[in-house]
């Protein structure tokens, strides 16, 4: 069985969790980065879902673009054939391509989710 998880940090992220059962996948969510890192750790996922929130004034003088920075890092360390999967607000859109710059993203969807196209992005591999 694959597994997905998802790193939820805002109200906006859907329960998808029926989508995923109906294709199979063994979901798990994740409300920090911290606790999603060290399962990553354990298990590396086939598939990351999380959603891109732009850095607007972080702490790290530019050096992340979002808040997916990190988790991406470290996806690509412990789980490189993990496909990401990124949420994305409209109101950030205009600043995606500066992540799509830095890693390798399977699929972007904006809100709302269109959960055939999301279905078929997770059949896509």
């Amino acid at each position: 069985m694959k597994t997905l998880f998802s790193l939820i940090e805002s109200p906006f992220h859907p329960d998808l969790g029926a989508l995923y059962q109906r294709l199979g996948l063994a979901a798990e969510r994740y409300t920090t980065a911290r606790n999603l890192h060290r399962a990553i750790q354990k298990q590396p996922p086939d598939f990351f879902v999380g959603e891109f929130i732009y850095g607007w004034g972080n702490n790290y003088a530019g050096a992340n673009v979002s808040n997916l920075d990190v988790t991406l890092r470290t996806l690509q360390c412990q789980a490189p054939q993990a496909k990401t999967i990124v949420f994305i607000h409209p109101r950030e859109a205009e600043h995606i391509d500066k992540l799509l710059a830095l890693f390798p993203i399977h699929a972007v969807f904006a809100y709302p989710i269109d959960e055939a196209a999301l279905a078929a992005a997770l059949a896509d591999t």
